[in-house]
């Protein structure tokens, strides 16, 4: 049977000045309307960490920023 460990990591808003996400009055925030360029600095992210094994499971955005919940394949934990 296959073994994952998750990891769980918070970015501010700060972090990602050059990725823009929209927030509405209500909270819900997505990708709107982003510019190529501002997409590739969020894809180079991610690919780093797809390099180290990662794979991204879940994506969630606030106004102040967002979380990442990433996993890998191990061979026990530790």
């Amino acid at each position: 049977m296959k073994k994952f460990e998750y990891e769980i990591t918070t970015h501010m808003a700060e972090e990602f000045k050059k990725v823009a996400f929209y927030c509405s009055a209500a909270g819900d925030c997505n990708l709107e309307d982003v510019p190529s360029s501002q997409i590739e600095v969020l894809a180079a992210w991610m690919n780093e960490r797809g390099l180290a094994g990662w794979e991204l499971v879940q994506m969630a955005f606030s106004k102040d920023g967002m979380l990442a919940v990433w996993k890998r394949e191990t061979a026990g934990l530790n």
